[in-house]
């Protein structure tokens, strides 16, 4: 089979794509033909060496947090040959090789069942990044969302903006707030029916909230860009807020005045998936998927391109921030 993988640690271009041996379906893992990978921030950050080694397996190593794919041959795993299913989970692509390539095997607990309404591009988008299902667990777990609050979700292009916006409209927050970078990722949001869309090139986070808001702030940030907007996100909560960060697409560093904590009695929190149980998570996902069979979320995909063009994919989600994901096709 065809895979990418790379050596050492370092830029895109360490990225190859080689021949490796199939795996086998044996015991409780069933053999998957992928057609779909994903490419998240995380791959890059792993890729660089930039995240401690005690979190992911040293190269080589094959990239890849999730994919979409067909079993072909389930072994005790209890899925028919042929199912379409979502492979996700159990260290994929950090503590195991992932899923940049065309086979692989997984356990029973890393894959679902696929709804026949649900294409393979589109359930690999919903999952890509994780930001659905951080969202999702954010705002029933963390933050705890509630009818009728307002949330601010920063960066909606990303798969955290994007996921949070409209998770957090699924729980019924009354009003939701996101931001673009650009005012053609604005005008891109705008026309997929994101309403409150703030233009960063155009007005800072702060006066766009105060604006929306009529000068309250808002009850939730769920964060995946921090950097420069990390202070501007504390400003920007109302009274007894909370704010959560997911993620660092902008930075690791940012500048917090202490008294948007102080004097709004707010809270900070970080997450990450190792504080949920893997049951937990599980249900979210699938949760999740009911919903895009319904019809009531729509994960964006920016591009898809093959996999012999993974160093591409990576460069291109990373910088030059698409709207929407970035996904790689098995189709030779």
């Amino acid at each position: 089979m065809l895979a990418i993988e790379y050596r050492r640690h370092g830029g895109y271009e360490e990225l190859q794509l080689v021949e490796r041996p199939a795996e086998p379906a044996t015991g409780g893992r069933a053999s998957v033909r992928l057609a779909y990978a994903e490419v998240s921030p995380a791959d890059n950050t792993i890729r660089a060496g930039r995240m401690d080694a005690s979190l992911h397996r040293p190269p080589p190593h094959i990239p890849g947090g999730g994919g979409v794919g067909r079993v072909t041959e389930p072994g005790v795993t209890g899925l028919g040959d042929g199912t379409r299913v979502v492979v996700g989970g159990g260290g994929l692509g950090w503590r195991t090789d992932g899923t940049w390539r065309e086979q692989l095997a997984a356990d029973a607990d890393q894959l679902m069942p696929l709804p026949d309404g649900v294409s393979d591009e589109a359930a690999c988008a919903l999952f890509a990044g994780a930001g659905y299902s951080t969202a999702y667990l954010v705002l029933t777990r963390v933050a705890e969302v509630s009818p009728g609050c307002t949330v601010l979700a920063p960066g909606i292009g990303g798969s955290v903006g994007m996921g949070a916006v409209e998770v957090a409209r699924e729980l019924g927050a009354s009003l939701v707030l996101t931001t673009a970078s650009r005012t053609d990722k604005a005008e891109q949001a705008r026309a997929a029916g994101h309403q409150h869309v703030i233009d960063l090139s155009r007005e800072s986070l702060t006066d766009g909230v105060a604006r929306i808001t009529d000068g309250r702030g808002v009850d939730i940030v769920v964060d995946g860009v921090a950097g420069p907007l990390l202070g501007d996100c504390m400003a920007s909560l109302a009274h007894g807020g909370v704010y959560v960060g997911v993620g660092y697409a902008g930075g690791i560093e940012g500048t917090v005045n202490i008294t948007d904590l102080i004097w709004k009695n707010a809270t900070a929190r970080g997450y990450t998936f190792t504080t949920t149980p893997p049951d937990v998570a599980r249900a979210a996902r699938m949760t999740l998927l009911e919903w895009l069979d319904a019809g009531r979320i729509n994960p964006v995909v920016a591009r898809v391109l093959p996999l012999a063009q993974a160093a591409e994919a990576q460069r291109h989600l990373i910088e030059d921030r698409p709207f929407g994901r970035v996904l790689l096709s098995m189709d030779r």
